[in-house]
Parts: structure tokens; C-alpha cells; sequence
């Protein structure tokens, strides 16, 4: 009879690691960095509808990096949780916390019992009414969780970001810069240095100035207002397209830089007085 082959737990350990750690290093790196009014997240990710980044609760956000049929479910995972939660309890009792908590417990059970770990990095942020009320958390394929302060980069390349993203990232930077300089370091440096467009990203922001649900996506004339350095708008507005469309993707911008009036901010109407045609910002009387 033939014994099975011994392997020690910790090479057993050091074996899944190193295999996660390159499934996910052959991917793109993601971003998630605050901002003066909120906290962006930004990918390179051509694609329209395979997202990274998503809406996980009324003010949490999600990315991904890594194979995405695993951070989607985990994706799918959190916002279950955070919906039953919400619906036992209170909205409020639903935290970026709690479900960092959930998520490394799931990760750490999948790396220590299945026969593959899962080759994903996830982040999980939540907007406070002030940047120091801010949380960004950082979890690995093994269940590691770490709160990170200002930013975090996670896939592909990440380490040579992270750094030049510490020298040049400040907190009091508007959404534009923040942007721009994502955009430049995700492109690479060097000979190997890409040019990306606004079509090749997906951006979205957690925007503080909101009363409920912050999570916007970013696209269109907005995105490429935003990425032109020559454009008078750094930031997004704080009311909805006017127009009926994707209920939560901004891509109007205010050629002179203005980001809402009084009138209409964080309201739902247009401009020009007429309520919103978006079903997320529209309110029973």
C-alpha cells in the first residue's frame, strides 16, 4: 500500500500563499485613496459591465482585484449581509468594520480548509462625515485585515504605487488631482509606461456631502472634465443627472466648474426646478 506524500503545514501554507500572491499579481492594480470631500476608487477596467468596484451599503464601497468570479462573490456576499443586517437592526448598525470582520473570517476559512485559496485582494471603505471619520480596510486572500490611513493599492504591480502614491498624495487634495495622479500611476512608469483614457477606467466616489446613499459612479463628459488638466471642474456635483439614465452613474459637468447651486444641491432636481427623473433621489412628498 502506498503512504500519501507528507507535506508540513507550513509549507502547506507558504505552497497556497505563493500561488494566491501570483494569480493575483497578474491582474491591475486598483486604487482606493480619500479625498477632501469623500473617497475615490479607481480601476483600470475597460469593461462596462464587469465591474471592480461597487456600492456595498448606504455609505460602503467595494473593490476588487484579482480573479473576478471570486471577489464578485464575495461582493454578493457582503451586500446580503449588510441588507440583513440593516433589516434586523438599523441602517446604521451596518459598518465598514463589521463587514471587513465577515469577509476576513470567510477568507481565512476558505485558505486554511479548501483545496484552493481564492486569488483576491478586496477593499472595504467607508465615508465619515469628516476625513477623520473615514475607514478603508484592506483584506488579503488569507483573511489578513488591516486598516489603512489615507489609501490603499492593491493588485497587480501594487508595491512601486503605493510608494510614489505615499510622496504625492496629500488628504486635502480635491477629487480631480486625486484622479489624475491615480490615472498616472496605474499607467506604469518607464518603457512599460501606458497611456490610459477615461474609457479604459471605471471611477467611483463616496461622496460624503451626500445624506444617504453616497456611492456614484463616474463617466462620460464628467470623467474626462475631471481627468483635463485644464478643466475648471475638481469634483463631482452633489445632485444627480438630470436626465433619465443609469440611476447611479454622474456624467453631467458644469463647464465653468460649478459643482451644484443651493437651490438643488443633494436635492434630486435639475437646474431647471423640474424633480429628477432618477428613481435613487426621487422622495415621497
Amino acid at each position: 500500500m502506498t503512504m500519501p506524500m507528507y507535506v508540513s503545514p507550513e509549507q502547506l501554507m507558504k505552497d497556497r500563499a505563493d500561488f494566491a500572491r501570483k494569480g493575483i499579481a497578474r491582474g491591475r492594480s486598483v486604487i482606493v485613496a480619500s479625498y477632501a470631500t469623500g473617497i475615490a476608487f479607481v480601476a483600470e477596467n475597460p469593461s462596462r459591465t464587469l465591474h471592480k468596484i461597487s456600492e456595498l451599503y448606504d455609505r460602503i464601497g467595494f473593490a476588487g482585484a484579482g480573479k473576478y468570479n471570486e471577489f464578485e462573490n464575495l461582493r454578493v456576499a457582503g451586500i446580503r449581509y449588510a441588507d440583513m443586517r440593516g433589516y434586523s437592526y438599523d441602517r446604521s448598525d451596518v459598518t465598514a468594520r463589521g463587514l471587513a470582520n465577515a469577509y476576513t473570517q470567510t477568507l481565512g476559512a476558505i485558505f486554511t480548509q479548501e483545496s484552493k485559496p481564492y486569488e483576491v485582494e478586496i477593499a472595504v471603505a467607508q465615508v465619515g462625515n469628516d476625513q477623520d471619520g473615514d475607514q478603508i480596510y484592506r483584506l488579503t486572500y488569507d483573511g489578513s485585515v488591516t486598516e489603512e490611513r489615507g489609501f490603499v493599492v492593491m493588485g497587480g504591480a501594487s508595491e512601486p504605487v503605493a510608494t510614489a502614491l505615499r510622496e504625492r498624495w496629500t488628504p486635502a487634495l480635491p477629487l480631480a488631482e486625486v484622479l489624475r495622479l491615480a490615472v498616472e500611476l496605474l499607467g506604469g512608469e518607464g518603457e512599460e509606461r501606458r497611456e490610459l483614457a477615461a474609457g479604459d477606467l471605471e471611477v467611483a466616489v463616496l461622496d460624503r456631502r451626500r445624506p444617504r446613499r453616497s456611492f456614484r459612479r463616474v463617466g462620460g463628459p464628467l470623467l474626462d472634465a475631471l481627468l483635463d488638466q485644464e478643466s475648471a471642474t475638481d469634483d463631482v456635483p452633489t445632485r444627480d443627472d438630470s436626465r433619465p439614465g443609469l440611476h447611479d452613474t454622474l456624467t453631467e459637468h458644469d463647464p465653468n466648474g460649478r459643482t451644484a447651486d443651493d437651490t438643488t444641491a443633494g436635492s434630486g432636481a435639475d437646474p431647471s426646478g423640474d424633480p429628477s427623473t432618477n428613481p435613487q433621489t426621487q422622495r415621497e412628498e
